[in-house]
């Protein structure tokens, strides 16, 4: 089998038949369809890495198959790449450099329910380990909105915060990655655990630096969600209606989503159900805490259009209201018009509605906002995730431009480069790739830094950050 990359030259047919009893697939359009993922968010990136393709994909079902996996990948020097559900925006999983795709989804076995805690293997499907916590009475603290194709693997490894971020914090934050197992690329890999901060020596390194087999995430007590839309005659005031809400010492809540009325013209499943031409705040919140939300949003000049249970909501034929928060919102837009893409921007905390209400004209009608609301080291954050109509890159740079003068922070999604649009080197995740990929094998193309520092020692490379790189 020739390189389906290009940019390999290694005997697939060969690596293939030395990685049984593991399951491959190698039909080129197979390989080229896990090849992908939701990197065509962006017409950058789409533009960069359309043509970017894996050359063969291996399947393995148990830890053992995936040690075996890896030390055939190590023994013939072949590029490595990680993929769960696909559902990452940046090109984690897009094999730069050719060479095998680990799709870890047959890896999906939850392992343990416990008392504030589950464990699963990395290929689970958040929606799956939901699911499996119920009969316990308990919950996932939180999840991504694509929950019914991410992978638990996938969120850790790429993933920062989610559905239940405002009551639960970011990812990173202590206690909610218990641990995680890791396996290194050698000749004889082996499993290494991370407990607690540990984890963060893996968590978000898109697989550079281990293949996660399996992750212990915290859980909180089930409760019974009412998903609501309340609408707003200004995004200024749904803005201040979500603080308010985030604030609040009597309400709980799951989800605070503010978003712009033009993007509501792409959500169809909305028509009816909401007021025409307003904004929105979107949020989960305990069906005991009805009456007070309900109050708040009054007082805030607000009207609640939707207020269901999701036996109400079923029987409605609505979707969650988790559709219309997140990168889910994204989505919504690109359905119906490919010529929209997105940005990720972090807002001054605190969060603060008249510095909203002050950059919003100076960014212009190519850009509508959507906020999402979060706790992070228990600080009340929000960040913008803006539908932006793409004209250029140099209009991009603009708006990110704009964005920066007035103090948010651009964390570019427009880039496949693990340390982001400009921000410094990892230097202590990628002193842990060198101690558990010694060969640079593991999507190694996603770090601007990797290759200069690559010769040197994990102690070295961390020494880096002291040295201020």
């Amino acid at each position: 089998m020739s390189s389906i990359s290009g940019k390999t030259d290694i005997d697939w047919d060969a690596f293939a038949a030395a990685l049984a009893p593991v399951e491959v697939i190698t039909e080129p359009v197979l390989i080229k369809k896990r090849s992908r993922d939701f990197f065509w968010y962006s017409p950058i990136l789409n533009a960069e890495l359309k043509r970017c393709f894996g050359d063969l994909v291996a399947r393995p079902k148990t830890p053992d198959e995936m040690a075996h996996t890896l030390s055939v990948a190590y023994a013939q020097d072949a590029p490595i790449v990680l993929r769960g559900g696909g559902t990452g925006n940046y090109g984690q999983s897009v094999p730069m450099d050719g060479g095998l795709i680990i799709d870890t989804t047959a890896m999906n076995t939850v392992l343990e329910v416990g008392e504030g805690y589950v464990k699963a293997q990395a290929g689970a499907l958040m929606a799956d380990i939901n699911t499996a916590l119920e009969a316990s009475g308990q919950e996932m603290a939180m999840f991504p909105s694509t929950k019914d194709i991410a992978t638990v693997g996938g969120f850790v490894a790429g993933g920062s915060a989610g559905i239940g971020s405002i009551a639960n914090g970011a990812l990173r934050d202590p206690g909610n990655i218990v641990s995680l197992t890791a396996m290194t690329a050698e000749a004889t890999p082996q499993a290494r655990v991370f407990d607690g901060a540990d984890a963060l020596h893996i968590h978000h390194a898109w697989g550079l630096n281990g293949v996660i087999t399996d992750v212990t995430l915290r859980t909180v007590p089930k409760r019974d969600w009412v998903g609501c839309i309340a609408t707003f005659d200004t995004y200024e005031a749904a803005y201040a209606a979500g603080l308010a809400i985030a604030e609040a010492t009597d309400i709980a809540r799951k989800l605070l989503t503010t978003v712009d009325a033009r993007i509501c013209a792409y959500f169809p499943k909305l028509e009816g159900h909401i007021r025409p031409e307003k904004h929105l705040l979107v949020s989960m919140i305990p069906i005991e805490d009805r009456d007070v939300f309900s109050a708040l949003i009054k007082t805030m000049g607000g009207h609640v259009d939707l207020m269901l249970t999701d036996a109400e909501r079923e029987a409605a034929g609505l979707p969650h209201v988790y559709d219309f928060s997140y990168n889910h919102t994204t989505l919504q837009v690109l359905k119906a018009d490919r010529s929209a893409t997105y940005q990720q921007i972090g807002c001054p905390i605190p969060p603060d509605p008249k510095a909203i209400a002050a950059l919003r004209p100076k960014l212009g009608d190519d850009v509508w906002m959507h906020h999402e609301f979060a706790r992070v080291g228990g600080e009340i954050v929000t960040f913008d995730l803006p539908i932006i109509w793409f004209t250029s890159a140099e209009r991009l740079a603009e708006i990110n431009a704009t964005y920066e003068a007035n103090g948010f922070a651009v964390y570019d999604a427009h880039t496949w480069n693990v340390e982001g649009g400009g921000l410094k080197a990892d230097y202590n995740h990628l002193a842990w790739k060198k101690r558990m990929d010694p060969k640079g094998l593991l999507n190694a193309a996603k770090s601007r830094f990797w290759a200069d520092i690559a010769h040197l020692t994990p102690d070295e490379i961390a020494a880096l950050d002291q040295a201020g790189g």
